[in-house]
């Protein structure tokens, strides 16, 4: 794969926000200046994790963040989103940390956006009960509060979706529970959590709330009807179940039927107004009906009792990582968004685009950057109100249940010395974004 470099990346509107993220468990360590979190619990217990290591290190961020600090600065980034460790705030000393880390981005001239919940749930708490979301306003107010005078723009959570499916559903995440679809009440929490936080941040007089949501197309194996039932049933499952309680202020037809609590007053909590819509996007997801056998797809095992089946996407590069490089899919993302929302839908911005590739001359992930910041500019073209675009990562890090074996940064880190080498893509994005001024 070779990028192309005889047209340039189009122009973005002036006031468009480029920025990279990265999240609190898996790059900070110092986890024993902290209390535990569900994750720390998880990687201690023997096979959850394929390379059997923890993040008790991990890239050593929290000592060493104003390094990193500094590749964010040589870069050119407008903007850094980061995640706020709620177990470290629950511990003596953890916001100062935050606090350090903001005023850092503040002289550097890096625009701080922290996420409130990026999986790493204090292990005292379950996402099952319903209070777990009173605990996290209670969270975000004693954050905003502490950190709100420099900083104007938060995310409230990261992928419920993905902390639902993958940590209580199929139990390869934290915490780790098989509860297939009675896993529905921590959709649900999550979702509420959210409502609570924009209420909170709001009583901060917080100006610029979003969330980061994950969502693809999904494809259909065929155009039999029994494969095209099944993509609609994966659809609404990943993607209109986190959307539309957001958006419309409902859920789809018979899914609050199957939600804990009062649902209709919970969803006037859950539609609270935010100012822009997050969207983590990867790759499509082809969608079939059930085949009866497990199959492995993107490192993870899908098992036979699902109502679905996820197929191969055949003719396609793929990552690493095994995922299909599909760019054209955001561009068909966020048309489809547009379409199905309309005016309801606030403004986007991709608070997480990115490949896993070996190797510090990483042309295959220039050529992937490439190629979804030229869709990203079509879905611009075609009318959609794109405000920014995060990549993931800005360096290698601890990738969940897959340990340090997946390469994710536009720096590489030797783990072993704790080494920054910003590698080809880290200089690739920093040209685009000063053709970008």
């Amino acid at each position: 794969m070779a990028t192309d470099a005889v047209n340039p990346i189009p122009r973005f509107p002036a006031g468009f926000l480029w920025g990279v993220s990265t999240s609190a468990h898996q790059i900070e360590g110092a986890a024993d200046e902290r209390e535990a979190s569900v994750w720390d619990v998880f990687t201690a217990e023997p096979g959850r994790v394929k390379d059997g290591t923890t993040a008790a290190v991990a890239c050593d961020h929290y000592h060493r963040y104003r390094e990193d600090v500094a590749l964010l600065a040589g870069l050119g980034v407008d903007a850094y989103r980061f995640s706020v460790s709620w177990p470290r705030v629950n511990s003596p000393g953890g916001l100062d940390f935050y606090d350090r880390l903001v005023d850092e981005l503040c002289t550097a001239g890096v625009r701080p956006v922290p996420t409130l919940f990026h999986w790493d749930l204090p292990a005292s708490l379950d996402w099952l009960e319903r209070d777990t979301a009173a605990r996290f306003a209670d969270h975000v107010s004693v954050v905003a509060e502490r950190l709100g005078d420099r900083v104007t723009k938060w995310i409230t959570l990261n992928e419920p979706a993905e902390h639902t499916l993958l940590g209580h559903a199929l139990g390869a995440h934290a915490p780790g529970k098989q509860l297939f679809f009675d896993a529905l009440p921590v959709a649900h929490h999550q979702l509420l959590a959210h409502g609570l936080a924009v209420q909170a941040l709001r009583a901060a007089g917080a100006t610029d709330i979003g969330i980061a949501n994950s969502h693809g197309p999904t494809w259909p194996a065929s155009a039999e009807p029994a494969d095209l039932e099944a993509a609609g049933f994966y659809d609404l499952l990943l993607n209109r179940m986190f959307a539309e309680p957001i958006v419309l202020g409902a859920y789809p037809e018979g899914i609050g039927d199957l939600m804990p609590g009062d649902v209709s007053a919970d969803l006037k909590v859950i539609s609270e107004p935010i100012d822009w819509y997050g969207i983590n996007y990867y790759a499509p997801t082809r969608v079939g009906a059930p085949q009866g056998t497990e199959i492995e797809f993107g490192g993870l095992t899908m098992p036979a009792e699902l109502p679905f089946s996820v197929r191969e996407i055949e003719d396609r590069p793929v990552t690493d990582f095994g995922w299909p490089v599909v760019p054209e899919g955001l561009t068909e993302l966020l048309t489809t968004f547009r379409n199905r929302y309309g005016d309801r839908l606030p403004p986007i911005v991709i608070t997480e685009n990115g490949c896993s590739y070996e190797g510090v001359d990483d042309q295959d992930r220039i050529a992937y950057l490439d190629g979804h910041v030229r869709a990203l500019h079509a879905a611009l073209e075609s009318g959609v109100d794109v405000r920014g675009y995060f990549v993931w990562s800005l360096m290698d890090n601890f990738e969940w249940a897959e340990g340090y074996a997946r390469r994710f940064g536009l720096v590489h880190v030797d783990y072993e010395t704790q080494r920054r080498t910003p590698k080809a893509s880290y200089q690739w994005f920093r040209d685009v974004l000063r053709a970008q001024r």
